[in-house]
């Protein structure tokens, strides 16, 4: 029984030289061979190989020709394999160390995609949650990404992209403050309802959600006896229908 003895210590003996071995290939690789082998593995969806190879050429090459390009690939590859923080610390750290670069305009919008997507992601899993306790930072950190885009660059390839995506995220953060109205409401709390419908009408005024804010203003002046005030508020409400 003593050759069962042997095994685990075999085991021990290679597992070093086989996990090696792809490291020592890729020390041996030029540039371009690292370049290809990790496009190559972006474009297959093998994403975790793409970022390890992308970082090993970036830190083997910094001043090479592919180092730019690899960190844009890297950000791009941490927001495909869902990895959004590690994405937009990689746009960041792009845009900051290469300002004057034809393809800064990709950057910000990788960054403002990256929020976007976790946004609404995150709503969609908190829709039973009380919507007061939904967190939209992510919807709003993409909107102010994509504003930045479309005003740096109002001809970049991706700026059509980024305002329609703006005009969603707008109804969708409109959308969001009268559910919180209509919350209150249910709650008692009018006072509260009141002014998130306020806040909707004053920042939201060219969404769908504007509407449903004066009504939302309407039944809550009338809860709290504000008859005047639920007056002229209808009248607002009736002559925008």
């Amino acid at each position: 029984m003593r050759w069962l003895l042997v095994i685990p210590l075999l085991a021990i003996l290679f597992t070093p030289g086989c996990a090696s071995t792809g490291e020592d290939e890729m020390d041996k690789m030029s540039a371009n061979e690292l370049y290809d082998n990790a496009k190559q593995a972006l474009n297959s969806g093998d994403y975790e190989t793409a970022i390890n190879t992308f970082e090993r050429l970036e830190a083997r090459f910094p001043f090479g020709k592919y180092a730019q390009q690899a960190q844009l690939e890297i950000a791009y590859a941490y927001y495909k394999f869902d990895e959004p923080d590690s994405s937009i610390a990689t746009a960041d750290r792009f845009i900051q160390n290469n300002p004057g670069n034809p393809h800064l305009d990709y950057a910000y919008y990788l960054r403002g995609l990256t929020n976007y997507t976790r946004g609404a992601n995150l709503m969609d899993r908190l829709v039973p949650r009380d919507p007061s306790e939904r967190d939209t930072r992510a919807l709003r950190d993409s909107f102010n990404d994509f504003t930045l885009l479309v005003k740096k660059f109002p001809d970049s390839h991706y700026t059509p992209d980024a305002k329609k995506r703006l005009v969603y995220l707008h109804n969708m953060l409109a959308k969001y403050e009268v559910n919180v109205a209509y919350y209150y409401m249910k709650r008692g709390a009018y006072v509260a309802a009141a002014n998130r419908a306020k806040y909707v009408i004053e920042n939201y005024q060219r969404t769908p959600a504007a509407k449903k804010a004066l009504e939302v203003l309407v039944q809550a002046y009338t809860k709290m006896g504000m008859d005047d005030l639920a007056n002229d508020t209808q009248r607002v409400l009736d002559m925008n229908k």
